[in-house]
């Protein structure tokens, strides 16, 4: 029986186109996720400046990637609430709030772990 995505080395090219077509969707559609990509992109050289080891380079770098993660998914989350029903719904909007606030609370993540970074870099 042929399974629908493929096996093997087939399953993980579609894998991939699909996780490159839900980037471009993102990046088309959702202003917050470019904003964080850029924000992204740019600490990249950033963290290689201010790190002092390799680790905390692949930490500060990490969080990022963390926000861009948390961000993926609350994109998901609200595109499938729209879809299923655009009228105002207090379950929709505790969906979309909830994944609002998973946003909010990676970035938090961010600004510790780059605030420590810079502390401990400069004082």
């Amino acid at each position: 029986m042929q399974k629908p995505n493929g096996s093997g080395i087939r399953r993980v090219f579609k894998a991939t186109k699909c996780s490159m077509q839900g980037f471009s969707a993102s990046w088309q559609h959702e202003s917050a996720f470019r904003q964080e990509m850029v924000l992204t992109l740019m600490s990249v050289p950033l963290a290689a400046l201010l790190a002092t080891s390799l680790s905390q380079f692949a930490l500060l770098v990490s969080v990022w990637c963390l926000v861009l993660i948390t961000e993926l998914l609350n994109s998901a989350i609200e595109a499938l609430t729209d879809r299923v029903s655009l009228e105002r719904h207090e379950l929709s909007g505790r969906a979309k709030d909830m994944g609002s606030a998973a946003v909010f609370v990676s970035l938090v993540i961010v600004a510790l772990v780059w605030g420590s970074a810079l502390y401990e870099r400069f004082v």
